[in-house]
């Protein structure tokens, strides 16, 4: 089975047991949208959770706020937005498709790279435990003329990213035989630059109405708050100020499901910083941030950094989080030092004193930030992938589990009686009914215990009990783990203390 196979199966899961759906399906869909279902929404608020108190609650020089969606244009003058937040466009005339150039690109160098790879693997499997992998990639014919033309692509690319040049992006296009997907033709339009943002008006007549934009970023909400947090928490530097919140951008290539969508939730935290230790606080957030992705047990090898080719004209340092998607290595997290760009940009346009006093030195300047942000749904995708699996067990029978960390699966505990009669449901109830408030259970009576197993493997559930006609007598039920697929007995007194030591958020915040 291909990775593409893979991805697919995974979308179609997502929608069959309620946790992404196609948003207005009944009207045919609305492209590059999607809504969470009932286990959607409860994983998603668990992921943010999970990512609100490894910030605010661990962090005594943390706070958070929530910044409101519309905000005064200028503040997208200010930031660049508004000049400079482009995407590099181009069409196939056969299709009528559009894409990214860049991305065309990037997938073109990943090809490279996947042939680097399978001529590693069959070399593995030839030569098996006396593989030497580093001699092999230094003396490989194939491998050597496979980055050559790797790394010359990869630096043609950047040069012509940071120029900004739109005529060598179409050239490499052309010079690399990249094809349309769906036509298979190389018949295309020069490349041009294309605005995110979306706009909108405000105000009671048209005459008086305010072009204002729905905000493509939640950072600038925290820029033009900084001062106010400062000054009203006490906070001194360094300090850092967290929000989650819905973001918008006019993304003309959306895909891969909910990777790329046109209306995202942000997950950023700005650390304002004294100038001067910005490379610093950028070293250990790269560290403290990749620290947290690999609490949630993927292993190491899932995760790499990808520093960026291409600087923002913000930034002095950039790094992304990469994850090992079936559709290949792709960014949940940006790490960048922003400078102190924004906070100069607002006081320039504003033309208000927002500069930090420190009173340790008596001096007032601008803080330079460093600042972290994950796409919710980005991050999202990437647990759902990592945690699928189809699996052959040892009777014949197979099934599809999801192996969420326990923390953040939607349910916790799958509560079923054996059979509806005799007094179990009425018991499983009176189980539900005194854990639901500590955690998320699911009650289900309907078929035989073996298809309700399945169903709960299908949605991520740690655990499930069964209530059986020994409970009745001795206050015992029989414990399952997901995993494992092992049971155990154990009394119904201490279902509760036993689950949400490995159920709650605070076990995976111990490990940070």
């Amino acid at each position: 089975m291909t990775q593409d196979d893979v991805f697919k199966k995974i979308v179609a899961h997502c929608k069959e047991y309620g946790f992404v759906f196609p948003s207005s399906e009944i009207y045919d869909g609305l492209g590059a949208v999607y809504d969470y279902g009932q286990m959607g929404v409860e994983m998603k608020n668990n992921i943010k959770s999970y990512w609100w108190q490894s910030m605010v609650l661990l962090h005594d020089n943390i706070v958070g706020i929530d910044s409101s969606i519309f905000m005064h244009p200028t503040i997208w003058k200010a930031s660049g937005h508004v000049d400079a937040f482009n995407d590099p466009l181009i069409d196939n005339r056969d299709s009528k498709k559009r894409y990214r150039a860049d991305v065309l690109i990037e997938e073109q160098i990943a090809k490279y790279d996947d042939k680097i790879e399978k001529e590693i693997a069959k070399a593995r499997k030839r030569f098996g435990d006396s593989f030497d992998e580093a001699q092999y990639r230094a003396t490989s014919k194939n491998v050597l003329e496979h980055r050559t033309k790797r790394d010359a692509l990869h630096e043609r690319y950047a040069k012509a990213m940071n120029d900004n040049n739109l005529d060598e992006l179409k050239q490499i296009i052309l010079d690399e035989e990249i094809v349309c997907p769906i036509s298979g033709t190389r018949n295309w339009t020069d490349v041009r630059q294309f605005n995110l943002m979306f706009s909108t008006e405000m105000g009671s007549t048209s005459d008086g109405a305010m072009k204002i934009y729905l905000r493509p970023e939640t950072a600038q909400g925290i820029f033009v708050n900084y001062l106010n947090v400062q000054k009203t928490g006490r906070m001194k530097l360094p300090f850092g100020i967290a929000q989650i919140g819905k973001a918008f951008r006019n993304e003309i290539v959306a895909r891969q499901f909910i990777f790329r969508m046109r209306e995202f939730e942000q997950m950023e935290m700005q650390f304002f910083i004294k100038p001067g230790t910005e490379l610093d606080w950028f070293a250990k957030w790269k560290q403290t941030r990749l620290k947290w992705h690999l609490a949630l047990g993927f292993g190491e090898d899932k995760y790499r950094f990808h520093d960026h080719d291409k600087l923002a004209h913000y930034a002095n340092a950039a790094t992304d989080i990469e994850f090992l998607m079936p559709f290949g290595f792709k960014e949940v997290e940006g790490i960048h030092s922003r400078t102190n760009f924004d906070l100069s940009q607002h006081e320039k346009f504003s033309g208000k004193n927002i500069r930090y006093f420190d009173p340790d030195t008596n001096e007032s300047y601008t803080p330079y930030v460093i600042e972290t942000s994950i796409g919710v749904d980005r991050m999202f995708l990437s647990i759902i992938c990592a945690a699928y699996e189809e699996q052959a067990l040892e009777n014949g029978e197979s099934r599809v589990v999801l192996h969420l960390p326990a923390a953040l699966a939607p349910v916790k505990l799958g509560i079923l009686p054996l059979v509806k009669k005799d007094g179990l449901p009425e018991l499983a109830h009176r189980i539900q009914n005194d854990l639901k408030f500590h955690f998320n259970c699911q009650y289900d009576e309907k078929d035989s215990i073996g298809k309700r197993y399945r169903r709960q493997d299908a949605i991520g559930t740690p655990y499930c009990i069964t209530v059986d006609h020994q409970s009745l007598e001795d206050g015992t039920v029989t414990l399952r783990d997901r995993d494992t697929m092992q049971q155990q007995r154990i009394r119904i007194d201490d279902l509760c203390g036993i689950i949400s030591d490995s159920v709650t958020i605070t076990g995976i915040l111990k490990t940070l």
